[in-house]
């Protein structure tokens, strides 16, 4: 393949423009369904939170049931969400780095129609009742062979699409994005055989249980958010990586250590106690690579207070940065066996996964989506002010779930569960200021959300404005030209290495 730093800018900027143009519909396909089950789920996250403290509401329909409500929205935020948003950011970036425009799109959106009909029809078994009680596992067991096979369909062509440029060079995002697709089948199989095929004892089944859900956090969630933060904070800001060599060691204690992480969620159970120990200490070094991974993306975009005043994309991106550095440390504080003594069993543990896929992942991938889809529709946003609402909504809102309502809120009904002197049921009053509050701030990330994924569906629909000038979040435009820096900033990145 020819060295990119042969090729004119003009012809580069050609390549670059039949790369969106090939990949347009997929993309789009991943972000809007994507957003359209992100609705879906903090709907069916806001019903759940209210059941916690007013039982009786929506009391006459069984489907929106504590038991069937939750786990469809935890679900429908992953598979629906989570994964799709990381297909389109994933697919669109392997092209990119390739230089080389997709020629299996048609395939591609076949996937992700499999993907999402895989994600209706598990959602619907698990509001009629028919899920299997594993958490972040609960679709009927017919679903993930299919979803494991649409998967796949994507992983190849990713794989496939992979090139190295510049003497052999990888850059940093392809690292990730490359550990991201090979890990993921092998933690879905992988947990999948052992909870619902092979005859394992049901202590182990919960055991690995709790490593799936780790593993799908930190092996493919965090590397395709870090790949993408890599990306736009680079692109956005016009620099090279800080340190090349910090980002691959980063990232190879990424890989070593995270795997590992999980099996603390057990803590105390009669399942081997090494286990325990080790994957409470491997999720408190987890957060070693994430510290690494932050402070290098941070330091790419330090000196650009204007630039991310300005850019959607790298406010949203260092938005993500800021919610994988509270997740480092939350990790080191609720996987200490000594603090899972008050918060194992309480609400803690959904705000850390609220923290980890909504205040780290989403923000990272808004700020990708930000960034990649006026550049796959030739067309630009329609409104700063929907951006700023759906910035700021979702901030706080995030904030105020894990902060107060979870961490908060989760140790007070662990102080309580622990004081035996008093009946249980004093645990689940305690609790009841911090179910509301997290009602409430769900309401507020959906308002956010809900004009976001209206926004989105009108770019897909070719109805953004058409202008010379990206949407900024203020008024004024800057200098760096239509759709932010089109520049090689890959190249950046290889000769800083």
């Amino acid at each position: 393949m020819s060295n990119p730093s042969q090729i004119s800018p003009a012809k580069d900027a050609q390549m670059r423009v039949e790369i969106d143009r090939s990949l347009r519909h997929p993309v789009m396909f991943f972000f809007t369904s994507g957003a359209a089950w992100l609705a879906v789920s903090l709907v069916l996250g806001i019903i759940a939170s209210a059941k916690t403290h007013s039982p009786t509401f929506l009391g006459e329909c069984g489907i929106f049931q504590y038991g069937r409500s939750f786990p469809a929205h935890i679900n429908t935020l992953i598979y629906g969400w989570g994964a799709q948003a990381g297909f389109g950011v994933m697919i669109w970036l392997m092209a990119r780095f390739a230089r080389q425009p997709s020629k299996n799109a048609g395939t591609i959106l076949t996937a992700g129609h499999i993907w999402n009909l895989c994600v209706l029809i598990g959602t619907i078994g698990i509001l009629a009742g028919h899920g299997t009680g594993k958490h972040w596992m609960q679709f009927p067991t017919f679903v993930w062979p299919v979803m494991l096979a649409a998967y796949a369909v994507i992983a190849v062509w990713s794989i496939v699409a992979f090139r190295c440029r510049k003497n052999n060079h990888v850059y940093i995002s392809q690292w990730y994005l490359l550990g991201a697709i090979i890990w993921f089948p092998w933690v879905f199989l992988t947990a999948n055989l052992y909870v619902n095929v092979f005859d394992v004892h049901p202590l182990m089944a919960a055991a690995i249980n709790g490593w799936f859900r780790h593993a799908l956090i930190f092996l493919f969630f965090t590397p395709i958010a870090i790949a993408s933060a890599y990306y736009i904070s680079a692109k956005v800001s016009g620099r090279a990586i800080y340190n090349y060599s910090y980002s691959i060691g980063g990232f190879w204690a990424l890989a070593i250590v995270a795997p590992w992480a999980g099996m603390q969620t057990m803590m105390g159970s009669p399942i081997p106690v090494f286990l325990q120990y080790v994957g409470a200490a491997a999720t408190m070094l987890v957060g070693v690579p994430l510290l690494a991974a932050g402070v290098n993306i941070l330091k790419t975009a330090s000196g650009q207070q204007e630039t991310v005043a300005y850019s959607p994309s790298l406010r949203f991106s260092i938005a993500g940065v800021f919610g994988m550095l509270l997740l480092a440390f939350a990790s080191l504080i609720l996987a200490h066996p000594s603090a899972m003594r008050f918060t194992q069993f309480t609400i803690a543990g959904y705000g850390y996964d609220v923290l980890a896929i909504y205040g780290f992942f989403s923000m990272c991938m808004f700020g990708a989506i930000y960034f990649i889809v006026p550049r796959i529709t030739r067309r630009e946003w329609l409104s700063r002010r929907l951006i700023r609402t759906h910035f700021w909504f979702s901030i706080y809102g995030v904030l105020f779930i894990f902060l107060f309502c979870t961490l908060l809120g989760g140790f007070q009904q662990g102080a309580a569960q622990e004081n035996y002197t008093q009946p249980w049921i004093q645990a689940v009053a305690n609790t009841f200021p911090f179910t509301v509050g997290m009602t409430v701030a769900w309401c507020f990330v959906l308002y956010a959300n809900f004009f976001f994924f209206v926004h989105l569906a009108l770019m897909w629909l070719r109805l953004g404005r058409r202008s010379s000038h990206p949407t900024l979040l203020r008024r004024e435009h800057s200098a760096l030209g239509p759709h932010g820096p089109e520049g090689d900033i890959e190249e950046l990145e290889s000769a800083k290495a």
